[in-house]
């Protein structure tokens, strides 16, 4: 891997190339790839925004950590409330629901842009190890050419972890969170309300400190899964059953513990993925 100067320069002048001069809107989510984003197009000299987008699936505590974030990094942070939960395509979720997320991000911030006197370009981020995956929302934002200057210079996950370390950033090794939509199966319908049963269950793991986790919603069953050396700790009393009532009062009537731990992507597995 280069050194962080190298990778620096990499991205600085990437962001400079992509950016040509025009107003830099940065979708930020709060994570460190977008942060990192968000990072070098102010270090680049460029006038930046930061675009929030807010709806049932942003848990509050990443809302803040990204204000947080904006403010620690001097970067004006506008907020678009996105609803994409009014989209009955996106509620069906039928595996393209990303898709039609990031379409109505894009919309909204392309229409931002537009109504403002410079010439803007959006931006996200996007990095290399990204390309790999089951992505719908690579789609949207080919169809509103949302620059990914992560991908422009050439960065995957390490080199964005390492520039980061380099440049101080708080969230520098921050687990992978995304939205509270990804913690229902496929085909399961998405709701604000069905979405903030998950996140009163994860707010409360989170206070606990058995973090990073996820509550993958299954009905009237949340099944939580936790980082291994994480799992004999919700089996002790009084977190045992303080869990229980906290995900009672989030409106589940049974709990579960995945013995596999966190896993990435877990919806989505099959039963060849476990043999």
């Amino acid at each position: 891997m280069l050194e962080p100067f190298a990778l620096e320069t990499r991205l600085l002048e990437a962001m400079r190339r992509t950016a040509a001069g025009r107003q830099v809107y940065v979708c930020f989510s709060g994570g460190v790839d977008s942060t990192l984003v968000l990072a070098a197009a102010l270090r680049a000299g460029l006038s930046t925004t930061a675009l929030l987008a807010v709806s049932a699936s942003l848990p509050q505590a990443e809302r803040a950590e990204a204000h947080r974030l904006a403010a620690a990094l001097g970067a004006d942070l506008e907020e678009l409330p996105t609803n994409e939960t009014e989209n009955p395509a996106y509620r069906a979720n039928a595996g393209d629901r990303c898709y039609h997320c990031k379409t109505t991000l894009y919309g909204f911030a392309e229409a931002l842009a537009v109504a403002r006197p410079l010439d803007g370009v959006l931006m996200n981020g996007t990095q290399l190890e990204d390309l790999g995956d089951v992505r719908p929302g690579l789609q949207a934002a080919q169809e509103y050419a949302v620059v990914a200057p992560l991908i422009e210079a050439g960065f995957d996950k390490a080199m964005v972890r390492s520039l980061a370390r380099h440049w101080g950033l708080a969230n520098a090794e921050k687990f992978a969170s995304p939205c509270l939509a990804s913690r229902f199966p496929v085909g399961t319908e998405v709701t604000p309300e069905r979405m903030l049963q998950v996140e009163q269950v994860e707010d409360f793991l989170r206070a606990k400190g058995l973090w990073p986790a996820r509550a993958r919603w299954h009905d009237l069953l949340v099944r939580i899964e936790l980082e291994r050396q994480l799992l004999p700790l919700v089996l002790q009393e009084p977190l045992r059953t303080d869990l229980e009532r906290a995900a009672w009062r989030a409106g589940f009537r049974f709990v579960t513990v995945d013995l596999g731990g966190l896993q990435s992507g877990s919806l989505a597995k099959t039963l060849e993925d476990n043999r």
